[in-house]
């Protein structure tokens, strides 16, 4: 049967790079729903704990929509979360919840073969971010307190950044003012909420000082969750979203001083949304893009005249548990994942397709969501995909 699914895989990767049209090609890790939820679908025959990487269809325009393509089945002990790209979108990077391992795909391999990278003491490895040069990965470790970094050209392991204290969770690198952010989130059950940013000096992967992320008293559980730098000039800016703060806060680079000032940028609090999650940017960098996971909803701002208090367009209600974004290069579409690590009223596991162009949405593929699963990180493959800003 795993023979049979792994020569399914090889035949969609490569027919996703064949030129066939009225086709967009999504690649999902999922994992089975609650058995509460699986009751209320009335589902039968998923008692089995099911995880693994799909292929679907996701153009709403094309006669194959929410069509699964390809099942790549996975241990389902391993909790497989995250799915990233380096930056050639040539690898593909699979972090795991459940086991100290990284897992790696050529996506020129023929067929496609997915490489465990043991991490020693990596505890709840959460997102993989690559440096701007495409040398180096740091993957986070929420659990340990710890970040690890490899070589992207060989995949070895070469450093090791410790952080103890903290719920390692989002990462954002510059190499230009040899800094290293990470934040510190929560624990894998949910408990102690963190407040703050380490600053770490690239070069040495030592830790230079935490930098709060709120206007509360500690501890104010804000649980800054990701980190993404703005695009454009002027001094290195990141922005970072607080999970239960329902905000968003950005550190700005000070050279004379080589030290960052933090400042709220955006307050959901009046928009009656919560759980901040993900940001993107549009190519020309005068768009941002957001999500809030309860209620799902997806934010569009203009950020034309600087990132401090951006102008809202648009709040596109998605599903709830609104995580992550996959984008076409063209910008037209963008796909919104909606499930929270199975969290209840966070985890309705469709993807809303949305309509950039007119901020509606068009679509809802309900495929997993059907089958009693969840997806956990929505990506295109290569040939559609748009990075960004990550």
């Amino acid at each position: 049967m795993k023979k049979r699914m792994t020569l399914l895989a090889t035949c969609a990767l490569a027919l996703s790079t064949s030129g066939v049209s009225a086709e967009i090609l999504a690649m999902m890790s999922y994992e089975s729903k609650p058995a509460e939820d699986l009751r209320s679908l009335k589902l039968s025959g998923t008692e089995e704990r099911r995880e693994g990487i799909a292929i679907i269809d996701v153009d709403p325009n094309s006669s194959k929509f929410g069509e699964w393509l390809v099942d790549i089945p996975l241990d389902a002990t391993g909790v497989a979360h995250h799915l990233f790209y380096d930056r050639t979108m040539s690898k593909l990077y699979l972090t795991s919840l459940g086991q100290p391992a990284l897992q790696v795909m050529e996506m020129s391999d023929f067929p496609p073969r997915l490489k465990t990278i043991d991490i020693p003491n990596c505890s709840m490895g959460e997102d993989i971010i690559i440096d701007d040069d495409n040398e180096y990965w740091y993957l986070t470790c929420m659990n340990s307190g710890n970040v690890w970094q490899g070589r992207v050209s060989d995949d070895t392991v070469t450093g090791e950044i410790k952080l103890p204290g903290t719920n390692p969770h989002g990462l954002a690198v510059d190499t230009n003012i040899d800094r290293i952010l990470v934040t510190s989130t929560i624990k894998g059950d949910l408990t102690d909420p963190g407040e703050t940013i380490s600053i770490v000096k690239a070069s040495t992967l030592e830790l230079l000082e935490e930098i709060k992320v709120s206007s509360k008293p500690s501890p104010s559980g804000e649980a800054p969750v990701e980190l993404l730098r703005v695009p454009g000039g002027g001094p290195p800016t990141f922005l970072v979203t607080n999970m239960f703060g329902a905000s968003i806060w950005a550190l700005t680079w000070n050279e004379s001083r080589q030290e960052f000032s933090a400042e709220m940028a955006v307050d959901f609090s009046p928009m009656k949304v919560g759980v901040p999650l993900e940001m993107y940017f549009n190519p020309e960098g005068d768009k941002m893009f957001a999500t809030t996971a309860a209620p799902g909803h997806l934010h569009v701002f203009d950020i034309s005249e600087g990132i401090m208090g951006p102008k809202l367009l648009n709040t596109i209600e998605t599903g709830n548990g609104a995580h992550h974004v996959a984008f076409t290069k063209d910008m037209k579409y963008g796909f919104v994942q909606n499930s929270f690590i199975n969290l209840p009223e966070m985890r309705d596991g469709s993807v809303s397709v949305v309509d950039l162009e007119t901020s509606e949405v068009v679509a809802s593929m309900d495929t997993l969501k059907d089958a009693g699963l969840n997806p956990n990180v929505i990506v295109l493959l290569p040939e559609w995909n748009a990075l960004a800003g990550h």
